[in-house]
Order: C-alpha cells, then structure tokens, then sequence
C-alpha cells in the first residue's frame, strides 16, 4: 500500500514536472520570435517572413510556429502547423495562453500570446512536441508496473526478517515467563542490548519479579512461622489432656491440668488473634475510625493497665503527660492497642523491681511517646529487625517470656498506618526505648469520649 502511494504520488509529480518543462519550451519558444519581430517589425513582412522561415528551419526539435498580424493574415505558418481546424481558446492581450491538441497525427503543447510591438499587433503561436515527455512518462510508468511486484515482495520479506528479529527478545522473555513458577522466582528475564522501551519492559518485569519473590517468600516464612507456633500449644493442650486421662486424678491434679490448658489456649487465642490482624492488614481489610483525641488520655490509659500486668513484678510503672493535650487525628483502639503492646513488651523484659516510663511530649508538629524501661535490652544486631514478624531477639529474651514475636510487627503496622514512625534503642543489661511519633494537630477538633468507643474486639 504504501509503494502504492509512492508511486502514485511519484506519477503525479513526474507529469506536473513534464507539463512545466512543456510550458516553459513553449514559453522560450514565444519570447524568441517575439525578440525576432522587435527587431525586424520596421523591415515589413516580407523580410519578417524571410527571418521566421530560417528560424523555423534552425528549430531542429520538432517546434512549430505561426505568426499572423494585427489583420489575421499569416506572415508565417510552420509547414505542418493546421490549427485552422481546431478550436482555439481566447486569447488575452499579453497573457499567454497553453492549450494541448494534436497536429499532424502528433500532441503538442501550444502557446498563444497578442503582442504590440513597435506599434503593431502580432498574433504568436508556438507549439511543443509533447511526445518525447509522453514516452518518458509511460517509460517511466512501466517501471513501476514491474517494479512494484518486487518491492511489494522485498518489503514484505523484509519487513518478515525485521519482525522476527525485533520480536526475538520478546520470544525469549515470553519463554522464560513460561518457565518461572513459584519455585523458580528467582529467575530473570535476559536483558536486550538496545536501550530502548523493550529493555524497559524487561527491567519493570524483573524489578516485579523480584517484588513477587520477596513477597512469596514472606508469605513463606509467615506461613511456615504460623504453623511453628500453633503446633506448640496445640500439642501442649493434647498431651496434658492425654496425661491427665490416663488414670483418675484428684481435684487438684485435675485443676492444674485445666489451668495449664486454659493459659495454652489463651495464647494461642491470642497469637491467632495477632495472625488474623496481620492478615487482614495485608489484605487492606482493616478501616480506620479515624477522629481528634487527646493522646494523653490513652498514655494515663496504658499506664493504668501496665500497672496490672506488672502487678506480680513489683514493677515501677509511671506515666509523664503535658499540662495541655496533645491532639492528634486517630482510631482510639488501635492506639490503645499499640500502647498495650509496647507496656506489655517493656514489663514482660524487666526484672523484679525495675523500672517502667511511658513519657508524652509535644515536639513542634509531632507527638512523640517514648516507653522506657530497665529490663535486660536488646543486642545491637537484633535491633534492626525486632518490627519483623516472628523475629524475637535473641535467645536469652526469648528464654525470659513466651510470645510469637508478633506484637511489635502490630505496634508498626498501627503506627504507619496513622503517619507515624516508630524506632528502637537500647543496651543489653541498661534497658530500652521506644519512641512513636504521631502527626499532631494544631487545635482541638470534635475530640471524643473513650467511654462511647466500642469494643476493642470490633476492629482491630
């Protein structure tokens, strides 16, 4: 098609540059003899004949001409020049007009022009052989009727060559897309050479990979984890249960069995409880109520309740709030819950008789809550990876308490999902710190009551 068009357009071209060729011979041809009767028009008609008749014979090009005056007697017509047959168009005074006739079995191309020239009234016509321009443009014609055929053909196996080339890497990419699985993730796709959108396609579809693999290898490790912890009290619930069936107890045996069961199955209810959150947080099924509270209120809140928890411990617990209140947009649950995990995760690591600080400040446009607490501190290398799910430091802490390592994965996904930030410092045998910050809000808007909040359950 597009050959088509070339050659179309070529063809339109060629006779557009054929018909001004034309025109300007003719042209060239009127503005000799109109020189030649400038010069001669005072010798009279015979000596204009005389001069007409050797230019004529000069002409060797096959031109013709004739030349009339201003009675429309002819002073000189070419030997095979009839145009008293054929029609001619109106002549302007001074404007040359082109027509296209046959003369003598021939086309021709004829000029027609009326001159005054030293006082007298010439009538010119000069005609052009068109013929020679007609074969070259039917030569030029049967040129493209042979030679389309074979452009067609080369483009088309051409273009057929190109395709498979160009399409060769994403060949490979779709071959190498087939083969990765869930156990081949770590494979990429082959880079091209070029620097061009296809090597971006396949940077993008490696940098997904990558992500893919990451994330089945999270929800690996999660899964694996998941199955780890449950199997444990699970199997601490059936062997107490098949111990204490074995032969008839007493009262008490048999209450201390239930004890030890219920405590088990509190901690796995709460373990699943932590699991269901997580996955309900990565499948984005957790709204937020999100409303203007005063963060001290839930400081005093979770001072009140680490309290309780350190109750067996003997545990200093105190809690330092702002004379003013620190507002801040948020769901009241989640931040009590967030609270309770970092009070429960400093009481359960410090000894008897330490200490335990929950401490609200206002720093410029945020809220910052720091939990201090003396307990045994975490190792320079855990540290970085204590917000990770199923991370628990290191042996010595995981020997002083039980628990799946799920709690301050929660504490920062409630924190992130609020705008916030939470980090972690401490020194084995000193204690640690955790600090949260909160955006807070320049003034009080609708603060609400925590006693209308429903239940924490509801939720989170």
């Amino acid at each position: 098609m597009s050959f088509a068009v070339f050659f179309w357009i070529s063809d339109i071209g060629f006779r557009r540059s054929i018909e001004a060729t034309v025109n300007d011979a003719s042209r060239t041809n009127l503005e000799t003899i109109q020189r030649l009767l400038q010069s001669k028009a005072e010798s009279g008609n015979d000596k204009i004949r005389h001069e007409l008749r050797e230019l004529s014979d000069l002409w060797a090009n096959g031109a013709l001409f004739e030349v009339a005056d201003g009675n429309g007697d002819w002073i000189f017509r070419s030997p095979r020049f009839m145009l008293a047959k054929t029609p001619l168009p109106a002549v302007q005074d001074r404007r040359i007009t082109f027509f296209t006739t046959n003369l003598d079995s021939f086309q021709y191309r004829i000029a027609l022009q009326r001159v005054d020239l030293a006082g007298k009234r010439y009538e010119i016509h000069a005609a052009v052989p068109t013929e020679p321009f007609d074969q070259a443009l039917d030569h030029f014609r049967s040129i493209e009727q042979e030679t389309l055929p074979v452009l067609v053909l080369l483009a088309s196996f051409l273009g057929y060559w190109l395709s498979g080339r160009s399409l060769a890497p994403v060949n490979r990419i779709i071959e190498t897309a087939k083969s990765i699985g869930v156990q081949s993730l770590s494979r990429r796709l082959e880079l091209p050479r070029a620097q061009d959108e296809l090597r971006r396609l396949t940077e993008t579809l490696n940098a997904m990979l990558e992500r893919i693999e990451k994330s089945v290898a999270r929800i690996t490790q999660f899964t694996a984890d998941a199955s780890h912890d449950l199997r444990t009290p699970v199997a601490v619930i059936r062997a107490t249960a098949e111990i204490t069936l074995r032969r008839r107890r007493t009262d008490s045996e048999y209450r201390a069995a239930l004890s030890k069961v219920l405590e088990t199955s509190e901690e796995t209810s709460e373990l699943i409880e932590n699991l269901l959150t997580l996955a309900r947080a990565d499948a984005g099924a957790v709204s937020m109520d999100m409303r203007t509270l005063d963060l001290a209120k839930h400081v005093l809140k979770a001072k009140e309740r680490g309290a309780v928890l350190s109750a067996e411990k003997t545990l200093d617990v105190t809690a330092r709030t702002p004379p003013k209140p620190v507002w801040i947009e948020a769901d009241a649950i989640a931040i009590d819950r967030l609270l309770l995990i970092l009070v429960d995760n400093a009481v359960k690591y410090t000894p008897t008789g330490g200490r335990c600080e929950i401490e609200l400040s206002r720093e410029g446009e945020q809220a910052q809550i720091r939990v201090r607490d003396t307990g045994i501190g975490i190792s320079m290398n855990d540290l970085p990876s204590i917000f990770e799910r199923f991370v628990r430091a290191d042996s010595t802490r995981s020997r002083e308490t039980r628990g799946a390592g799920l709690g301050l994965a929660i504490a920062r996904w409630i924190t992130e999902m609020h705008g916030g930030t939470i980090v972690a410092e401490s020194e084995i045998g000193v204690g640690s710190v955790f600090r949260v910050s909160f955006p807070a809000l320049r003034e009080h808007r609708n603060a609400i009551d925590l006693n209308e909040m429903p239940p924490a359950a509801s939720r989170i």
